[in-house]
């Protein structure tokens, strides 16, 4: 037994020393990439049990002076998600629906509702039309309560995008329909049955659904840019629009008992988790995208609405929590999120940099000016502003892009890189713009 005591005591020194040496290290990240406005929110980040790192970093409302700490609250978009989809597995858990259950078991005047399943829908195989993508509601609705009839009209009458079950592509719309489904079986509002199913038993008490109505010294604002030369406050995304797909808000300590809940198999067992993180198109779940990192399976979830982003990531094998919540919707948190996983493992990575802009003479800027189509409906107005351009996507907040050579224009919150093509004559005829590893061409008009 003195054996076996020494034991544990000496595993317990090696892991203090682990998270004493992580810690900094994880603190020392996050600052750097605060001060060059590349992320302001909340962190936590956790391991076997043990928080190594839970701090807020920059403002939770810049006209306030509030700054952001371990208690803000923020809206989590799409990472809602993962809660809608273990409610749905409750309900199968108590026979009170199937996945395999066709949509219009539920709604039956839903056209071919027949052939879709809550399978489908979890796993964005559905092939419904994605709601989010309809610019003009987006741009124009977003703060106004809606019925499930307006909000299920956006899509139901559209054709399918491919044949249910034949192909993956990310659909808002059939989480939402998940959610409606869950009040036709519970006879509860969605934000009832979540309550019940998940944020009571997990003691989730700082989490909520209507995010416009939280009063709570805490409550972040949301900010479409968020930076030295500029700020733009976003609105919120009333809850009836983001619904089940994204409506719910929360705070790292909140999400870090939903994380140990699991661990524990407290709310979902380990069956139903094994279902969830089983990828079945695209590396996705039920709720989940799934890949893998050192080996080991890894699990989680990105969301972004109106002034805010959010990723997590789990690895359930090594008890790692990582929740990177942010109030500024013009970073990007993939780098972090990257470093982070490098610190825990022990591996090279790199400290950000702030990209240099050069001076361009307008006479070259103005060469750039005018509208270029992405495709139909959705171009990019692109002008001059100051010593750059401004880029006007279709729908989307203008940004603005420095010039780093000729023809080569950055934005480094997002880390976008705009490249302009010319044909023989040296006349600027498109661009391909860089981001999050795509390319997308588009053509001057």
């Amino acid at each position: 037994m003195k054996k076996l005591c020494s034991l544990f005591l000496f595993f317990g020194s090696i892991m203090s020393a682990f998270a004493q040496d992580v810690g900094p290290a994880l603190d020392s990240l996050i600052r750097a990439y605060t001060k060059i406005n590349k992320f302001n929110g909340t962190v936590l980040v956790a391991r076997h049990g043990k928080i190594l790192l839970r701090k807020g970093y920059g403002y939770q409302n810049v006209a306030e002076k509030i700054r952001n700490t371990e208690k803000s609250v923020f809206q989590i978009g799409s990472v809602t998600k993962q809660f809608t989809s273990a409610v749905i597995l409750k309900l199968q858990e108590e026979k009170k629906l199937d996945v395999s259950d066709k949509v219009s078991k539920y709604f039956p005047d839903y056209p071919k509702g027949d052939s879709i399943s809550i399978h489908q829908l979890l796993t964005h195989t559905s092939g419904i039309y994605n709601y989010t993508g309809n610019g003009e509601f987006m741009r124009t609705e977003i703060t106004k309560p809606q019925s499930r009839e307006k909000m299920m009209s956006l899509f139901k009458d559209k054709p399918f995008d491919f044949t249910p079950g034949s192909r993956w592509s990310y659909s808002n719309s059939g989480y939402s329909l998940l959610g409606y489904i869950i009040e036709v079986v519970t006879g509860k509002s969605y934000e009832a049955a979540v309550y019940k199913y998940i944020f009571e038993p997990a003691k989730m008490s700082n989490s909520g659904f209507d995010f416009s109505y939280l009063k709570s010294p805490y409550k972040t604002s949301g900010y479409f840019t968020l930076n030295l030369a500029d700020t733009v406050l976003a609105p919120i995304t009333d809850s009836t629009i983001a619904f089940s797909a994204g409506a719910i808000y929360s705070t790292t300590g909140d999400m870090y008992k939903w994380h140990n809940s699991l661990q524990n198999n407290t709310i979902l067992s380990k069956m139903q988790q094994e279902t969830a993180y089983t990828p079945v198109k695209n590396g996705y779940g039920y709720g989940w995208f799934i890949d893998s990192v050192e080996g080991k399976r890894r699990v989680g979830h990105s969301g972004g609405i109106p002034g805010y982003i959010s990723m997590e990531s789990r690895v359930p094998e090594e008890d790692i929590f990582i929740l990177l919540l942010s109030n500024a919707s013009d970073k990007s948190l993939k780098d972090i999120m990257k470093s982070i996983y490098a610190i825990l493992y022990k591996k090279e990575y790199e400290m950000p940099k702030q990209r240099k802009a050069i001076t361009m003479p307008d006479a070259v800027l103005q060469q750039y000016k005018g509208e270029y189509e992405i495709n139909a409906g959705f171009t990019i107005v692109i002008t001059v502003k100051g010593a750059g351009l401004g880029v006007q996507p279709t729908g989307d907040v203008q940004k603005i892009m420095l010039p780093e050579k000729e023809d080569s224009f950055f934005e480094d919150q997002d880390e976008i890189k705009m490249v302009f093509t010319r044909n023989d004559k040296k006349e600027v005829t498109g661009l391909v713009l860089h981001q999050n590893g795509r390319q997308t061409i588009c053509k001057k008009r």
